[in-house]
């Protein structure tokens, strides 16, 4: 039995204290299967930021996220922070 609700459990927080998401974990939790149908979702809900006159980059940043590829160097496949603001 978790402690925590599984949203709790996966917050992270930036630099300066803000929480936030990270769009892969959410990806895992919410149980997507291929990452480009997550983004899709991502998408509808930087439009609907559009919508209400919010910018969407202050909801949704880009940010890097690098894994190790066979060779041993790291590769950026990206991220989106999902902030709770």
């Amino acid at each position: 039995m978790r402690n925590k609700p599984i949203f709790e459990e996966i917050k992270n927080f930036n630099e300066v204290g803000q929480e936030y998401w990270s769009a892969r974990e959410l990806f895992s939790v919410l149980e997507y299967i291929k990452w480009d149908k997550f983004l899709n979702v991502i998408d509808k809900a930087k439009q609907a930021c559009k919508n209400s006159l919010q910018e969407p980059e202050n909801h949704f940043p880009r940010v890097e996220k690098l894994v190790k590829i066979g060779s041993g160097a790291k590769r950026d496949v990206g991220d989106i922070q999902s902030r709770g603001y």
